[in-house]
């Protein structure tokens, strides 16, 4: 009787287990964040929220997480972490995505994924070169000059050849348009690697970091 109890444990706690595998896989780590100045994008990594606070630098935030089964929305406070980074802490674990520090070539392929009010959209751009601008520049999605509200949308590598696994490398900041000789040109501008460390370096270790709350509006 106990070894059949055993075996039962076992066996429930793998589907558990797989169980909350799938959702997370089915899940989508670009939060949308409703502050006191506004709403704007971040995303959600394996170290934590991170976003560009361009509508509120302190305060009260409101996040809104999609899981396999729907959104679901979060209270907390805004934290900063430096160089024009924040952060915030949810008491349940949101779904999330890994980050990459290695900075783009000239010339790679990268996904933006945003989020309108109709739902997620995705476009792929390539890392471009400029002399007059310092740090990482795309050409621009389609999508934003549609809905130029995506600040703090994901800029993502993809790991494998079919897309299923990406790793964050930096969130939109803006647009720039500069004159050349051959006319004006437009650049996607993105806040990457050498700033997303910080959220790295901010993490709180595991014994002061707040424990995750498992509640059954998330199952």
């Amino acid at each position: 009787m106990q070894r059949t109890r055993a075996l039962f444990l076992v066996t429930l706690t793998a589907l558990l287990s797989t169980a909350c595998q799938g959702v997370r896989t089915l899940s989508d780590p670009t939060l949308q964040l409703r502050t006191t100045g506004g709403e704007e994008l971040g995303v959600s990594t394996d170290y934590g929220i991170l976003f560009l606070g361009r509508t509120a630098r302190s305060g009260p935030v409101q996040i809104t997480a999609w899981f396999g089964d729907g959104p679901n929305v979060e209270k907390t406070v805004i934290e900063p972490i430096g160089h024009g980074l924040y952060t915030a802490e949810t008491e349940i674990r949101l779904p999330e995505v890994e980050m990459s520090f290695d900075d783009p070539k000239p010339g790679a392929k990268l996904v933006v994924i945003g989020r309108t009010d109709k739902g997620p959209w995705s476009e792929t751009v390539t890392v471009s070169e400029d002399s007059r601008v310092l740090g990482l520049i795309t050409t621009v999605p389609a999508a934003l000059r549609s809905a130029p509200d995506q600040i703090g949308a994901g800029v993502f590598v993809l790991v494998d050849k079919d897309g299923t696994r990406k790793k964050l490398v930096g969130l939109v900041s803006g647009r720039v348009r500069l004159q050349s000789g051959e006319g004006e040109r437009e650049y996607l501008t993105v806040v990457g690697p050498t700033d997303l460390w910080r959220l790295v370096s901010h993490r709180r270790e595991p014994h002061t970091r707040r424990r995750w709350v498992y509640r059954e509006d998330i199952m």
